[in-house]
């Protein structure tokens, strides 16, 4: 090995090295801050208040536990029925952007849709659990559509525009609620101050994400020319295609909020769009920061950004959200990962 390769192996691996320590200081700052917030939610009781000055760290940790139990017993169960099929509509919505990609690759007449909703829903139980979400989502669908005869390339067209399905709606339901209420921003300048901005700022910011997803539609109406980064050559989807995606992505979204919607209680809930604001922000930095289910983080935004709700009922909204998005399906998915490779292990054993 070269001297040159050998700077170049350390260089990357103190790269990954300071990127771990980084997500590990967001994550340890976030459950800190969520300690203080239960905590101090918790010392309003006189009686737990006594029991917290005189306990320890485990005490209060126990003491704390209770209260989330208490939450999550209190959520009636109209509460869980509505959230378990918003559930099941986000992981419909989720097995859709695989469909569309398959339209815009002309291989959608190939491939049943029961296999298609088995692949998506094993991609996304995996990539929201594990995290690096493209990463493990790509080797996924790489192994099960390459079974029914996609090549590399036609995968990885397919990785991207599911992701982008996902930005796109992203950034335009992010558009709206900022245009609708600016305001959502700034409890969040409390945790990071350089979001102290003016909500006339924050609703042209809106106003601008409109205008591109507005642009990404008149692109593909108007037939308009690729657009080229040196050797990648980005091809507008047909229309039809796209009036797809600004149905499945906003489902997709609309419905993961509304498991916490559902589960929130009456007293204090600041409405559908603070929630839905709330999870999009929260969300996207966890996927922005790999760590796994975005633990920590999406708690600090929605503790910031719901302050009319007590904090143990925002914790069991996000407990109650965890187990039907992200621990549940994990635990279906491995079966059905199991099943697929023992399918793929007799098939090689036949042809031979």
């Amino acid at each position: 090995m070269t001297d040159v390769s050998s700077s170049r192996n350390r260089l990357q691996f103190a790269k990954k090295a300071l990127w771990l320590v980084c997500v590990g200081l967001v994550i340890a700052w976030s459950l800190w801050l969520l300690y203080s917030k239960l905590r101090g939610e918790v010392a309003s009781d006189p009686a737990a208040a006594e029991l917290l000055a005189a306990g320890d760290f485990w005490l209060s940790l126990r003491i704390i536990a209770e209260s989330i139990g208490r939450s999550i017993g209190n959520v009636p169960a109209s509460g869980y029925l509505l959230a378990a099929l918003s559930a099941l509509a986000a992981y419909a919505a989720l097995a859709w952007y695989d469909r569309i990609a398959l339209i815009h690759l002309n291989r959608h007449q190939d491939i049943s849709w029961l296999f298609i909703a088995s692949c998506s829903f094993v991609t996304y139980a995996l990539g929201h659990n594990i995290g690096a979400s493209v990463l493990s989502g790509g080797l996924v669908r790489l192994r099960a559509y390459g079974a029914c005869g996609l090549s590399a390339i036609q995968v990885a067209i397919l990785v991207t525009l599911c992701s982008f399905t996902f930005a796109y709606a992203t950034v335009l339901l992010m558009g709206v609620v900022f245009v609708i209420y600016p305001e959502i921003v700034q409890p969040l300048a409390d945790l990071v101050p350089y979001l102290a901005l003016p909500p006339p700022l924050i609703r042209t910011i809106g106003a601008v994400m409109l205008a591109l997803c507005a642009l990404y539609v008149l692109g593909s109406w108007r037939g308009f020319k690729p657009l080229h980064f040196r050797n990648v050559h980005i091809v507008y989807p047909r229309l039809h295609v796209v009036a797809r995606q600004l149905i499945a992505g906003p489902m997709e979204l609309i419905s993961a909020a509304g498991i916490i919607y559902f589960v929130l209680p009456e007293a204090g809930n600041p409405g559908f769009l603070t929630v839905l604001g709330a999870f999009l922000l929260s969300f996207s930095a966890g996927l922005l920061s790999q760590t796994p289910g975005g633990i920590g983080v999406m708690e600090a935004v929605f503790l910031a950004l719901l302050h009319t709700v007590a904090p143990s009922d925002v914790i069991a909204a996000l407990l109650i959200w965890r187990l039907m998005y992200l621990l549940i399906p994990l635990a279906i998915s491995l079966p059905l990962v199991v099943t697929f490779e023992r399918a793929q292990l007799r098939r090689t054993a036949g042809q031979k």
